[in-house]
């Protein structure tokens, strides 16, 4: 059973990074693309970025200029370096591993206050 956990997640004022972390327990990590993924009561779950297996990264509109996702296939985990934030972010981030089937972590919660 593969499991990801999420950290990093917290308060912090507009215009201040956070970075989050996904541990995968499964050595399928290194050969998987990875997204993180946000969502907001009341409102879908919608993608934020993700990261190939050779490290090739895709951004959502929202986040481009702000958000970096990375990896680090030695320790099974990816990263989302979270920069310039607005309170609009504030969601409940996901990361998701791209087996068949799809597999999330329990998320970490992003407050950005105003």
């Amino acid at each position: 059973q593969v499991q990801l956990v999420e950290s990093g997640g917290g308060l912090v004022q507009t215009g201040g990074s956070l970075r989050l972390s996904c541990a995968c327990s499964s050595d399928i990590f290194k050969f998987s693309t990875l997204a993180w993924d946000r969502q907001v009561p009341g409102k879908q779950r919608e993608l934020v970025a993700t990261i190939t297996s050779p490290g090739n990264t895709n951004y959502a509109d929202f986040v481009k200029g702000r958000f970096t996702i990375s990896r680090d296939n030695a320790k099974n985990t990816v990263y989302l370096q979270m920069n310039s934030l607005k309170p609009e972010d504030t969601a409940v981030y996901y990361c998701r591993l791209l087996t068949t089937p799809n597999y999330w972590g329990q998320g970490t919660q992003v407050t950005v206050s105003s």
